[in-house]
């Protein structure tokens, strides 16, 4: 199976290039930013070594179809989708936040409460919940970005006081985050999944704030199965889900969690297959549609060539 593990293309007016974990980032003049998802995976902050195949497009295309579903409630950056691992969006500047919501106990807040911790973020949680407990109401987790190395809790009073948004744009951010997470909730609940967690990122542009980025996604989120929830809770079992936490229990299972002098795991073509698939059955769980598989021989050539003729349309 092809993936797309990096890109170097060169794009009439391209005036800047950013590699991230996942995506490579094309700034086209002082207008557009073209957003080619590869098929790189990361946990804790990592650049695993084998892409994962499939995953870009699963990524693209799930945020596409929930970013349409919301703009109504915020706006957002999309301008074209010329491929299926891309989106051309406007240029914002970004918050320097990234907004988390939770609605279960699970994942890092669960790593957290667990330690003993009975605050996160400055938001206090109750004594005696268990792990993927519901929370009596969604509660935000803001982290700070970092472009290297590891994000950071930050409190809502801390972001506020150290200017790192101001109180008013903040406030509006926390509106819109608690907004779209319901509408994700209830789109993914007619489903049968539960949306557990998720983040959003924010900028702005002309004075107007956007959502951007990808929204909804197993990168970005956190989903469990409605069917059979309640069971397992009672029993204190995992629960079935369908996010990138299995490839970090994976990790953690095999020595891993990020930190220094820590090997990261040889990933057989089994393992990578298996994560593949779980990617693709997210997308048709989610969306309610059969996954495409966009299985060019070239792929690298088919984005290059589809972002072209965008940009021509758009210039």
């Amino acid at each position: 199976m092809n993936a797309i593990k990096e890109t170097h293309y060169k794009f009439p007016g391209q005036s800047n290039f950013y590699k991230g974990k996942v995506r490579d980032v094309y700034t086209i003049g002082d207008q557009f930013l073209v957003m080619v998802v590869t098929d790189r995976i990361s946990a804790f902050d990592v650049v695993l070594p084998e892409p994962v195949p499939f995953k870009g497009q699963v990524l693209n295309q799930i945020a596409a179809k929930f970013l349409q579903a919301t703009i109504d409630i915020v706006p957002n950056w999309v301008v074209d989708i010329p491929d299926p691992n891309v989106t051309i969006g406007r240029i914002c500047e970004p918050f320097k936040v990234e907004m988390v919501i939770r609605g279960y106990l699970a994942g890092h807040a669960w790593r957290e409460y667990q330690a003993g911790r009975r605050s996160v973020c400055g938001v206090a949680l109750p004594d005696g919940l268990r792990e993927n407990d519901r929370l009596p109401e969604p509660i935000i987790t803001p982290t700070t970005k970092a472009s290297v190395g590891h994000d950071e809790d930050i409190s809502r009073e801390e972001i506020i006081k150290r200017g790192i948004v101001s109180e008013e744009d903040y406030l509006q951010l926390e509106n819109y985050t608690r907004a779209v997470f319901q509408r994700g909730t209830e789109m993914v609940a007619e489903r049968g999944l539960i949306l557990v967690d998720t983040k959003y990122e924010f900028g702005k542009a002309d004075g107007k704030i956007y959502l951007i980025d990808e929204i909804h996604t197993p990168d970005s989120s956190r989903y469990f199965y409605k069917d059979g929830y309640e069971e397992l809770l009672s029993k204190n079992e995992p629960q079935r889900q369908l996010s990138k936490e299995f490839v970090r229990k994976w990790l953690i299972d095999n020595g891993f969690q990020g930190k220094e002098d820590q090997a990261i795991p040889v990933m057989s073509a089994e393992f990578v297959k298996s994560v593949s698939d779980r990617y693709i059955e997210l997308y048709e769980h989610i969306t309610g549609d059969r996954f495409i598989r966009q299985d060019d021989s070239d792929l690298t050539s088919r984005v290059e060539r589809n972002i072209k003729e965008a940009l021509r349309r758009l210039s």
